[in-house]
């Protein structure tokens, strides 16, 4: 009897973790970097491979780093509600040019719009693996004092900015509503 309970006892165990995990979003990935300062790092900008973007550049006021290529068929989904952020100017966006050829992405910044304050060129993907870079796109909301606040994985959509990165810009520049 007790020789058939066992295989009844982890069927029952498998079937509950399979329960839970059917319970979880497939899309949310934890960031490590949530609550901690943004990583380090220098990279050549885009538009002028002689200047640089560093983390420097994101501190001062809530920012977004939004990591995105041409070749990342998501980042063309979500680049013209980008431009329309930019245009509205409730915050900075700077560009993690990712993995990505810079002739192709000027041109794609020329003909699409650039809604990034600055982009930096991560030809080989190292900052995108301080970062924790899954694939493109990703945004990370940064505070002013560079902490991460939040990591959005997929293109950053109307409703997603709305319930996830308003309320915490709100809340980063003290004027929640």
């Amino acid at each position: 009897m007790t020789r058939f309970l066992l295989p009844v006892v982890m069927l029952a165990v498998l079937v509950g973790f399979l329960a839970i995990g059917l319970q979880k979003d497939p899309g949310y990935v934890p960031s490590p970097l949530i609550g901690k300062p943004a990583p380090e790092f220098t990279l050549p900008r885009l538009d002028d491979p002689a200047r640089t973007v560093s983390r420097s550049d994101l501190l001062g006021d809530v920012s977004l780093l939004n990591v995105w290529a041409t070749w990342c068929v998501g980042c063309r989904q979500e680049h013209p509600f980008l431009v329309e952020l930019a245009r509205q100017a409730e915050v900075r966006i700077f560009g993690l040019n990712w993995k990505d050829d810079p002739d192709l992405a000027r041109q794609w910044l020329r003909e699409l719009g650039d809604p990034y304050t600055a982009t930096a060129v991560d030809q080989d993907g190292r900052v995108a693996i301080d970062w924790g870079v899954y694939g493109a796109p990703e945004t990370f909301l940064l505070d002013r004092a560079g902490v991460v606040l939040y990591k959005h994985i997929a293109p950053l959509t109307p409703a997603v900015w709305e319930a996830e990165f308003l309320p915490r810009i709100r809340k980063a520049r003290g004027t929640q509503q």
